[in-house]
């Protein structure tokens, strides 16, 4: 039997101011997606700048992810997000007719500032949690070679510093924050129309603890990844995504190296001008050195949108993010644990995006999550520690 962790509930809402009117992009979190947190921007020379700042708002009911019996902390959070990105001109400058760049080049950093105003729990709790307050962020460049051509690559690198809570009592104060450097090399082919196209890609990602307690949670991620599209039809694509991991700890006192795999099919695209549905399944699984329990389950998402304005574009891919939408989906997924061994998260999501005037972005999102852990009592005692 699994252990649940008491669901977590978040409804944020953002207001993301941008430069200018944003172009097309796929939709993903406003913060992860630079279409999200830009505009049009500013030319410089053979240059464009994009600066942009986001805030967002809402409440959550279980920062630290306790359990029932464990005093869950109720805590409104605010959260700061200001970014700015230096890149070589875009498709939408360059002129008319002329051939693709040989290189693309791009840089971009962001800083969020977050702030907690607890509600409930003890007077201590509060305070403990009020003391979280942190600031995260990141510096990412990247470099595009031959692109949009029928044989592409790119080349990225980032670093990042995450904050993050741990629910262990036994290490007060003590912190999961951490710096994240990565970097990644794609090699892309997209044969004649465009209707088609293969990824081939390689992964790396090391994980530093700030807490000297958890050094010995440091780790490497190498994954191997590959992913397929074909648009078949004007407003479908079928699509596929595989991805093989290699975890490893250098002092492995506690965790032990894992080799996730994970293959999913899936298709993407607009129902009717007004409604889009994406829906993806396939098979997790983390293969744990030693004798530890693994997951080996579905994995998957699907999730249904509904364009408030009604888009002419065929695709879902090119839909622009002016066009306001309403979303409801569920994802299911695994991820290595810094406890135990890895924990696995089943969260349904509403989502409402609007833009205003071209230029604010509201977006409110509200989102429920069971975590669930497996047993941790054949693991006794985490060593070292």
């Amino acid at each position: 039997m699994k252990a649940p962790v008491a669901p977590t509930w978040l409804v944020p809402c953002a207001l993301v101011l941008l430069g200018t009117v944003a172009h097309a992009q796929e939709e993903q979190p406003w913060l992860q997606d630079r279409e999200y947190r830009e505009g049009m921007g500013f030319r410089t020379g053979d240059f464009e700048i994009h600066p942009g700042v986001g805030a967002e708002f809402g409440y959550d009911s279980n920062y630290y992810q306790r359990a029932d019996s464990e005093d869950p902390i109720g805590s409104l959070r605010l959260r700061l997000s200001p970014s700015i990105s230096v890149a070589t001109l875009g498709p939408q400058r360059s002129s008319d007719g002329a051939p693709p760049p040989s290189v693309e080049f791009r840089s971009g950093l962001s800083g969020t500032y977050l702030e907690f105003i607890p509600l409930t729990g003890s007077d201590t709790d509060k305070e403990t949690l009020r003391d979280q307050r942190n600031v995260s962020g990141d510096f990412g460049i990247s470099l595009s070679i031959l692109p949009r051509r029928p044989w592409s690559g790119r080349l990225a690198a980032d670093v990042g510093r995450v904050v993050q809570p741990t629910n262990e009592f036994v290490f007060p104060g003590a912190t999961f924050n951490r710096w994240t450097p990565a970097g990644t090399a794609d090699l892309r082919w997209t044969p004649h129309s465009g209707l088609f196209d293969w990824q081939l890609g390689y992964r790396f990602a090391g994980t530093f603890f700030e807490a000297s307690v958890f050094q010995n949670l440091n780790n490497f991620e190498n994954e191997a990844n590959t992913r397929g599209r074909w648009r078949f039809l004007p407003k479908t694509a079928l699509f596929f995504d595989g991805r093989v991991g290699f975890v490893t700890y250098p002092v492995p006192l506690y965790k032990t190296a894992s080799y996730p795999v994970r293959a999913q099919l899936g298709a993407n695209g607009l129902i009717t001008p007004s409604f889009g549905l994406l829906v993806m399944a396939g098979w997790g699984s983390s293969f744990y050195a030693g004798d530890r329990e693994d997951f080996d389950s579905v994995v998957g998402q699907a999730e249904l949108k509904w364009y408030l304005t009604p888009s002419p574009a065929a695709d879902q891919k090119e839909v622009s993010l002016v066009s306001s939408a309403l979303v409801v989906g569920f994802t299911r997924d695994f991820e290595d644990s810094y406890v135990g061994t890895y924990l696995e998260r089943d969260r349904g999501y509403a989502k409402l995006t609007y833009f205003i005037g071209g230029t604010f972005l509201l977006d409110v999102e509200a989102g429920a999550a069971a975590v669930l852990y497996p047993p941790l009592s054949d693991y006794g005692q985490p060593k070292g520690w």
